[in-house]
């Protein structure tokens, strides 16, 4: 596949079996290179704090997006679709096993990572790393970013 190439369908309508969007206040709202300041700078500061970590997103589990923090060399709308799909599957695992709410996911590739952690029950907080990420220290800063990150979505 080419660099251009679209890996999933853009949605044009909300399907009815799924709860409605959360309607965003104007702070959250509008151009996501401008995202609501305390957001941005948490995503921004998860890439600082985590070698290897090429950049993150903001996004709802029903796959839209909210805000991110990418190269333009990865699409955001495509990250969080991703991040709504392992949500969904790590959701019916935890139901099936008896383990409570998701809380993370992590899925290794070939060349990096792509983990996705909850943010509240509405929000997901998607993370694409390099091969040579320390998963670890992700895995313990990223928790921290996404409970502060619910906070920040709770209180707008």
């Amino acid at each position: 596949m080419s660099t251009g190439d679209t890996f999933l369908p853009r949605r044009t309508s909300q399907r009815p079996d799924l709860p409605p969007p959360v309607t965003l206040p104007p702070s959250l709202a509008g151009n996501p290179s401008l995202p609501y300041p305390a957001i941005g700078t948490e995503l921004h500061e998860l890439r600082l704090q985590i070698p290897g970590v090429q950049g993150s997103v903001l996004g709802g589990v029903d796959g839209l997006l909210i805000t991110h923090d990418v190269p333009s060399a990865l699409d955001p709308d495509d990250l969080a679709a991703m991040a709504a799909a392992t949500f969904g599957l790590g959701r019916q695992v935890s139901l099936r096993l008896g383990q409570g709410e998701f809380r993370q996911s992590t899925v290794r590739n070939q060349s990096g990572y792509f983990a996705v952690y909850a943010v509240g029950p509405q929000a997901l907080l998607s993370v694409v790393g390099a091969d040579a990420i320390n998963v670890a220290r992700l895995h313990l800063h990223a928790p921290p970013v996404a409970e502060r990150l619910a906070k920040l979505l709770a209180s707008t």
